[in-house]
């Protein structure tokens, strides 16, 4: 069989296979219960403090090789050695994956952070406005 017909085959099968839901949830018990968005605080904060937690690390032990490879990247070099350079690269670009990482997790603190801290100031809102507006007086 040649790609052409095997990925013909191939998309005819994914396309039977795909079914469309709009606005609507998957019953039980393989969809997960109601549609509506829940924000579980304490879950959220546990994952912020995770990432804290790896923001932190990631900062010092990230880096914790870079001086003895530099230092072997050096007298690798000096000695004429092609895995001088090739380490030297290694340990540039693992440098700035570190960094990528580190500022990831920082992100990803910082925005849970965030949104715990915009959804408390919401619900206070809301509850004040409710508690000075007409309806109160309707809801009593």
């Amino acid at each position: 069989m040649s790609f052409d017909e095997e990925w013909s085959a191939a998309r005819a099968t994914a396309t039977a296979q795909v079914t469309m839901r709009l606005n609507q949830v998957a019953p039980e018990p393989g969809g997960g219960g109601g549609g509506d968005l829940e924000l579980n605080q304490d879950h959220i904060g546990a994952i912020g403090s995770e990432a804290y937690k790896l923001h932190a690390r990631l900062q010092t032990d990230g880096k914790h090789a870079a001086t003895a490879t530099a230092e072997a990247a050096g007298a690798l070099t000096k000695e004429n050695f092609a895995s001088g350079a090739a380490l030297s690269t290694a340990q540039t670009t693992w440098e700035s994956q570190v960094k990528t990482l580190v500022a990831a997790c920082a992100n990803i603190s910082n925005g849970l952070n965030y949104s715990l801290s915009s959804h408390a100031k919401d619900e206070q809102r809301l509850h004040a406005d409710f508690t000075t507006s007409a309806l109160d007086s309707y809801l009593k």
